[in-house]
């Protein structure tokens, strides 16, 4: 039994039927985004171990698919057992043991840069310093307890988005009250003004009081977000401390007390706080003359990192970002003078923050794929050099 098992693992139809299946699954997926949007479509189907339902022209066809990690998996565990029961190393076969290195470390580059990787925005005014970034994918939940003065920081409980489903009952460590969803809308738009098809929130305290809800479809194009609102209700235990509306289309902090001390409640896009902070001094946004077609995004910022003793100014412009702290920060977006103008808000410029920590691993895998393959033909070249001139 365990030599079958072994001779499956290890035969070479089952890495032809994998490379196939993983060709089909870039297909389906890369179809998919049209229709499910660029996020969604990396969670389902290659950020899992088996797809339900494919969707094609907008049609949920109820198949079974192997995802990507089921198909990398067994891709990975094909190419250790092959080496396991055939290879053995020496100098002639250098170059094969090299080329599937680099197979390998790509496989498992691609593994962590999906489990550790994280993208997010950090948008600045002119003059404004900020130590955190945003994931406009992902909303939280916030209750605060402001500072003391002799405090130098809030008390942050942060709850995640997917924790809010209608009818949850909510208890952390740090709060003396329990948390209630009576109603979650995953996408909507608020409202002072009765609009056709919005409901009423039914919030008793705060300024969500007589606020519209208008419930929408979540949206999935990559120029879109979700926009999550809910109704919460503050269970003090023997009282209710009233039902508040929370949104992420409005973070202002609703305020009130419960045992002597002050909280803030609000819904917010998540956010990842840095040990160091940020100033934007200058954006530019320069085109090419009599066009609209834009010729360079800079944005000059200042780096403050308090407990390196660091500060200093840099340029991110296109092409070249910033590094620094296991971060990339890129520039992504600019509102220039011209468009803020236009639209009565301030001048703003919004960098890409991208974490990565595997990010060189396929550099490092590509450079040994290409040097065991430059080896392994260099060797069958010289060798057959030799045999023409004897």
């Amino acid at each position: 039994m365990m030599n079958r098992l072994l001779d499956i693992f290890t035969s070479l139809r089952l890495t032809v039927v994998c490379l196939a299946f993983s060709l089909v699954l870039v297909l389906v997926g890369t179809l998919a985004q049209v229709d499910e949007g660029l996020y969604q479509a990396q969670e389902r189907y290659f950020k899992s171990w088996y797809v339900w339902g494919i969707t094609i022209s907008n049609q949920k066809l109820p198949i079974v698919f192997p995802g990507g990690y089921l198909i990398g998996a067994v891709l990975l565990l094909n190419l250790l057992a092959a080496h396991a029961q055939r290879f053995h190393f020496s100098w002639k076969k250098a170059g094969i043991l090299m080329t599937h290195a680099g197979l390998i470390l790509l496989l498992l580059g691609q593994l962590f840069t999906d489990l550790l990787s994280r993208e997010s925005q950090m948008r600045m005014a002119r003059g404004e310093t900020k130590n955190y970034s945003e994931d406009s994918q992902a909303s939280e939940l916030v209750l605060i307890s402001p500072a003391k003065d002799n405090a130098d920081e809030d008390e942050v409980v942060s709850i995640p988005e997917s924790m809010l489903r209608e009818g949850a009952k909510i208890t952390h460590a740090n709060l003396p009250f329990t948390l209630q969803v009576k109603k979650y809308w995953r996408n909507s738009s608020i409202s002072s003004k009765p609009r056709e098809g919005a409901i009423m929130a039914g919030a008793t305290h705060g300024p969500g009081q007589g606020v519209n809800i208008l419930p929408k479809s979540p949206v999935t194009a990559m120029d879109e977000v979700n926009l999550p609102s809910a109704l919460i209700e503050i269970d003090g235990g023997k009282d209710s401390l009233g039902r508040w509306l929370v949104s992420s289309q409005s973070s202002a902090k609703q305020t009130f007390e419960y045992g002597g001390k002050k909280w803030q409640i609000a819904m917010r896009f998540s956010r990842y706080y840095l040990p160091f902070s940020l100033t934007l001094l200058e954006l530019r946004h320069d085109i090419y003359k009599g066009t609209e077609i834009p010729r360079n995004f800079s944005s000059r910022i200042q780096l403050a990192n308090p407990s390196a003793k660091e500060e200093r100014e840099t340029l991110i412009y296109m092409n070249n970002p910033l590094r620094y702290g296991g971060l990339t920060f890129y520039q992504h977006q600019m509102t220039s003078e011209e468009m803020a103008q236009q639209f009565g808000v301030s001048p703003s410029s919004t960098l890409q923050v991208v974490r990565n920590p595997g990010w060189l691993t396929p550099y490092l895998a590509c450079l040994l794929v290409a040097l065991g393959l430059f080896y392994q033909f260099g060797a069958h070249l010289i060798q057959f050099l030799r045999k023409r001139v004897s």
